[in-house]
């Protein structure tokens, strides 16, 4: 059996910048005390939502080490070393250990589309390669490559592959890969929506965008029904959903910034080639942030 990293909700948390587009590492620490004070289990760093995409290698790692020193062990820092290079992966991943990190997650290859045979020769080698555990970030749609389930369970085989964040959406997938690994790949949802459905097929939590602006919320969704409170996870889970959907009405994380902005943060302007929602989506951001009364 492997003891998950974090039961509850991590969050995926953005990346603050200033309007030149540098990190803003003053709004940063004010904006992670507030995930810490507020639930959070986690953090997830340099993430999808984090913008490591636009990260440049320096920056990346600068930004994983100062939220290690900053967070101080007050909650455990993953660090999102994930890449389509594998020797890349791996230079950030060992970077992120030996800076503190609690573990890493690692996105697949995006683009260069590999079989499945290469998938897990990918992640072995990163595995060999590190010393800390290891949660694989399964997201398709952003990747264009899909874990199997059997792929993952040969990796739950390796000792410091912990988990898997399951963001593919098909709920068949995730129970099958429940159904193969059990106790040893531990489950977190990547869906914010889909937290008490992913519950029920064997999942340990969530790494959530929702986490960042009500991360009291999706901490308790899990936690909820990891007490056995089943009724009362699944009423805060149909409580927040349209809250959850509406941080997707365009590209992730474009509106989860405009939506910590309107809860008083300086999020600051996405990279390019992200750049601001229309008027449209704005104007239903803040409605629907209205309704759940965190418009500051």
């Amino acid at each position: 059996m492997k003891e998950p990293i974090f039961t509850g909700a991590g969050v995926a948390i953005i990346t603050p910048m200033n309007n030149d587009g540098t990190v803003n590492y003053d709004e940063f620490a004010r904006f992670v005390d507030f995930q810490i004070e507020n639930g959070t289990d986690a953090i997830v760093i340099c993430g999808t939502t984090g913008e490591s995409s636009t990260l440049n290698t320096e920056e990346h790692s600068e930004c994983i080490k100062w939220c290690i020193d900053y967070v101080n062990g007050r909650v455990p820092v993953i660090a999102g070393t994930g890449s389509n290079c594998t020797r890349e992966a791996i230079a950030l991943s060992q970077e992120a250990c030996k800076d503190g990190a609690d573990a890493l997650l690692l996105v697949t290859p995006y683009y260069n589309k590999t079989s499945q045979r290469g998938l897990y020769t990918h992640y072995k080698a990163i595995h060999d390669a590190t010393d800390k555990p290891i949660i694989l970030y399964n997201v398709p749609s952003r990747t264009g490559l899909n874990i199997a389930p059997e792929t993952a369970y040969e990796l739950s085989k390796l000792p410091r592959i912990n988990g898997i964040k399951e963001a593919s959406g098909n709920l068949d997938q995730v129970a099958k890969i429940h159904e193969l690994c059990g106790d040893e790949l531990n489950i977190w949802s990547g869906n914010d929506d889909q937290i008490y459905d992913l519950m029920e097929r064997g999942g340990k939590g969530v790494i959530s965008v929702l986490s960042n602006i009500a991360p009291q919320a999706a901490h308790d969704i899990p936690a909820l029904y990891l007490e056995g409170k089943k009724d009362e996870s699944k009423a805060l889970m149909d409580k927040y959903m349209k809250l959850a959907k509406s941080m997707f009405v365009d590209v992730n994380p474009i509106p989860v910034k405009e939506a910590v902005s309107l809860i008083g943060f300086e999020a600051g302007p996405c990279r390019l080639p992200l750049i601001e929602m229309d008027e449209a989506n704005k104007a239903y951001v803040k409605e629907t942030m209205e309704e759940y009364g965190l418009v500051k």
